[in-house]
C-alpha cells in the first residue's frame, strides 16, 4: 500500500481577525505539510452567518499573505458547499444514523432544568432518538426539525494524539449532537468532518479547546465510512498574566503585530518557539523550520506570550533586514503619520544607521521622523547643556557647516577643529547639537546623524542658538 500524501488545513471563522493562536496553527500545519512534500489548505468557516464579515475574510487573507504562508488550496467557503452537507445529512437519514428531532428549545430548557433539579448531567434525552420497538412522538406542525447524530450510546472513542498522546473518551460522555440546525445550515462538527474527508485532510492541527469536540467528529467519520485523519491537539498560548490570550488583555491579532512594526520572519520564528523546539536554536528561518518540522518535539504545556522576548527575536532580524526593505517599511509608517516626503531622501542609509538601536519598524520610523518634523527639545536639558560657554562654538560651527563639503567626514572635522579652538571636550557640544538639531541628547555618532540631513535644514536649526 502507498501511503496518502500529507494534506493538512487551516480553517479559521471569519468573525474578527486571525488571532495569534490560529496563526501558531497555520504555521504548524503549513510547516508539516511542506516537510512532507504535501498541501496545505486554507478553508473559511463561515457558517455563523450573522458573525461572518467580509472585512474578517480579508483581514485574515492579509494576515496569512504577511506571514508567508501561502496554502495550495484555497480560500474554500463552507457557505457554497451547503448542497454538498445536504446531500450527506440525506445519506445519514437514510442509513440510520443520523435522525430528525422536533424539539423546541423552549422544551431543551425545561429538559435541562428538570435534569439539575434531580442533580443529573443535563443534555439531550434523546426523546426523538429511534430505536427498535420505541414509539416516537406525533411530529408536531409548524416545527422545523435538527438533525441530530445518532452516537453510540456504548464503548470509547480512542485515539493516538500527535501531540497529547493516547486519548479516551467513553460515548456515554456525549449525547446525540445536532449536526444541522432548524434553517439547514450545518453545525461546525459536521461540517468539519465532511470538509476534511472530502479535501482529503490527513493531518489536523487544531487547539486542544477542540479535544471534546474530537470523539463527535470520530463518530460521524465512522458513521459516514471515512477514513480518520491524524489528531494533534496543541495547548493554549497563555498571556502574560497567566491566563489564556485574550484580546481583553492585549494585542492577539495578528494584524496588530503588522502594524506595530514587526517583520514577518520574526513572528514566525517566535510562534514557532511557542510550543515546538529543535535543539537550542532560538532564531532560524521558515525554510530550517520546513526542514525540521516533523511532527516530533511539539510541547504539551502551554506557552507563555513573552513580548519582551518577541522585541528580542524582531530586533535580531532588523539588524539582518536589508536597508532598502526597511526603507519602503518606514516610508509606510510615516506616510502613515502624515509626513510627506519629497525630493531625494536617503532613506535606507537612515536605516542602516539607526536599526541596530530598535525593536521594531516603528521604533525605526520614530528616530527618522526627526529628518522631517522637528521635534522641540526639553526645556530643562537645553538649559542644561546649550550654555553660555558653548553657544560661541555652535554658532561658530553654524558658520563652518555652511561652507564645508556636506558629509560625516567634514563634518566630524570641523567639529573637531573648533572644540580645539574653544578648547572643549566633545560631549559639551555634541549633546547641544544633538538638542538642536535631533530634540534629543542621546543618538549615534553626530557626525553620521547630521550628513543625512539636508545641510540647509540643519542651519536652520541651529539658528536658535
Amino acid at each position: 500500500m502507498t501511503q496518502a500524501p500529507v494534506r493538512t488545513r487551516i480553517a479559521p471563522s471569519p468573525t474578527g481577525f486571525l488571532h495569534l493562536g490560529t496563526a501558531r496553527t497555520a504555521l504548524y500545519s503549513w510547516a508539516y505539510a511542506r516537510h512532507h512534500g504535501g498541501q496545505f489548505v486554507l478553508r473559511i468557516e463561515d457558517t455563523d452567518v450573522a458573525r461572518s464579515t467580509q472585512d474578517s475574510v480579508d483581514q485574515i487573507l492579509q494576515s496569512m499573505h504577511w506571514l508567508g504562508l501561502d496554502y495550495d488550496e484555497g480560500p474554500i467557503y463552507q457557505m457554497q458547499r451547503l448542497d454538498r452537507y445536504q446531500d450527506v445529512i440525506e445519506g445519514m437519514l437514510a442509513a440510520g444514523t443520523a435522525y430528525r428531532c422536533y424539539t423546541t428549545p423552549e422544551e431543551l430548557d425545561a429538559m435541562r432544568e428538570q435534569q439539575k433539579a434531580r442533580g443529573e448531567k443535563t443534555g439531550y434525552d434523546g426523546r426523538w432518538r429511534p430505536e427498535p420497538g420505541k414509539v416516537l412522538p406525533p411530529v408536531p406542525e409548524g416545527v422545523k426539525p435538527v438533525i441530530r447524530l445518532k452516537n453510540p450510546r456504548e464503548g470509547e472513542v480512542r485515539w493516538a494524539d500527535l501531540v497529547k498522546g493516547e486519548i479516551v473518551i467513553a460515548n456515554k460522555e456525549f449525547d446525540d449532537l445536532i449536526i444541522q440546525r432548524a434553517d439547514g445550515v450545518p453545525t461546525y462538527n459536521f461540517a468539519v468532518v465532511v470538509d476534511d474527508w472530502d479535501m482529503a485532510i490527513t493531518h489536523v492541527f487544531r487547539g486542544d479547546e477542540h479535544i471534546n469536540n474530537t470523539p463527535w467528529q470520530i463518530n460521524i467519520y465512522q458513521a459516514l465510512g471515512a477514513p480518520l485523519p491524524l489528531f494533534g491537539h496543541l495547548p493554549v498560548i497563555l498571556g502574560e498574566d497567566g491566563l489564556k490570550l485574550s484580546k481583553r488583555r492585549g494585542a492577539v491579532a495578528v494584524s496588530n503585530y503588522e502594524e506595530g512594526g514587526y517583520l514577518p520572519e520574526a513572528m514566525l520564528n517566535y510562534l514557532a518557539r511557542l510550543g515546538w523546539s529543535h535543539g537550542d536554536h532560538e532564531l532560524f528561518s521558515s525554510e530550517q523550520m520546513v526542514s525540521w518540522f516533523d511532527g516530533s518535539h511539539l510541547n504539551k504545556s502551554p506557552a507563555q506570550w513573552d513580548p519582551a522576548k518577541l522585541a528580542w527575536v524582531n530586533a535580531q532580524y532588523l539588524k539582518q533586514a536589508g536597508d532598502d526593505r526597511l526603507a519602503a517599511l518606514v516610508l509606510k509608517q510615516l506616510h502613515s503619520r502624515g509626513v510627506q516626503i519629497s525630493g531625494d531622501v536617503p532613506l535606507a542609509s537612515m536605516c542602516a544607521l539607526y536599526k541596530d538601536r530598535c525593536t521594531t519598524v516603528v521604533e525605526l520610523a520614530d528616530w527618522i521622523e526627526m529628518y522631517f518634523v522637528r521635534v522641540a527639545p526639553k526645556a530643562e536639558e537645553v538649559a542644561a547643556h546649550v550654555t553660555d560657554a558653548v553657544r560661541p562654538a555652535l554658532e561658530v560651527l553654524r558658520e563652518r557647516f555652511a561652507e564645508i563639503e556636506w558629509n560625516a567626514g567634514a563634518i566630524q572635522q570641523a567639529i573637531k577643529e573648533t572644540i580645539g579652538v574653544h578648547k572643549l571636550k566633545m560631549p559639551q557640544v555634541a549633546i547641544p547639537l544633538r538638542l538642536l538639531v535631533c530634540g534629543r541628547a542621546q543618538t549615534p555618532s553626530i557626525d553620521a546623524v547630521l550628513s543625512l540631513f539636508s545641510r540647509d535644514e540643519v542651519l536652520a536649526r541651529l539658528r536658535s542658538v
